[in-house]
């Protein structure tokens, strides 16, 4: 009862029948991690995928000289390693647990079987793919054309899915994380909340850090505005 609950509380999954997703349980493995550990390397063969139940995980690539380079981070309820799976390819970045963390892992076979033959799963997955790929081309976007200050307010917007009232955030992962994430190094990221704190874009409260100007972050993630 337990695992089928947190089965119907992972989006990817919103909207299917009880039915349907006590099949999903009957094929998903519950995993613990400690802080730290990996979970595939680049290059691993995809047995399955995975969603995070608590806790966070980090995907993230190796430059041949040893350079990390951060693509994602992954809370609660958020799937991963799903597109290669799927795919029939080897994953082509890491995973690893920036916190201790619950985990479900659904083997690639069965759960290709269910996809098989739940139509309504099939284009959950296709939904959330699809979805998946304009996040990644954002990303992509973001770390190529923008500069740190619009990186580090684009990450804060969507991090904080704000609506109409100021957001809080609260930093589920460390200054050197965010770096890593960004493309830049810590000690540039706490220039730059300093300077958006000055502007009264934002108020830093220790891991938190609420949206005072929305608008002006805005302006500033899309390139209209600058920093003083």
């Amino acid at each position: 009862m337990e695992l089928l609950k947190k089965i119907a509380g992972i989006p990817l999954f919103s909207g299917l029948s009880r039915k349907q997703c006590a099949g999903i349980a009957a094929i998903t493995l519950e995993r613990n991690f400690k802080k730290g550990q990996h979970i595939f390397a680049e290059g691993d063969e995809g047995h399955g995928f995975y969603a995070i139940i608590s806790g966070g995980v980090k995907i993230f690539k190796l430059s041949p000289e040893g350079k990390e380079q951060i693509l994602h981070i992954m809370g609660p309820g958020e799937p991963f390693g799903e597109a290669a799976v799927f795919a029939g390819e080897p994953f082509p970045a890491s995973a690893q647990t920036i916190a201790e963390s619950k985990i479900l892992f659904f083997p690639r076979k069965s759960f290709s079987e269910l996809l098989s033959q739940n139509p309504s799963l099939a284009l959950n997955m296709l939904s959330f793919l699809s979805h998946r790929l304009r996040v990644l081309t954002n990303l992509v976007e973001t770390l190529s054309l923008k500069e740190v200050p619009g990186r580090l307010a684009a990450y804060l917007l969507y991090s904080g899915k704000h609506k109409n009232e100021p957001a809080v955030l609260e930093l589920g992962i460390s200054k050197n994380q965010l770096a890593g994430l960004l493309g830049t190094i810590p000690e540039t990221i706490s220039r730059i909340l300093s300077r958006m704190r000055k502007e009264k874009l934002i108020t830093v409260n220790g891991r938190y850090i609420q949206a005072l100007d929305i608008k002006g972050l805005e302006e500033l993630a899309s390139g209209a505005r600058r920093l003083a």
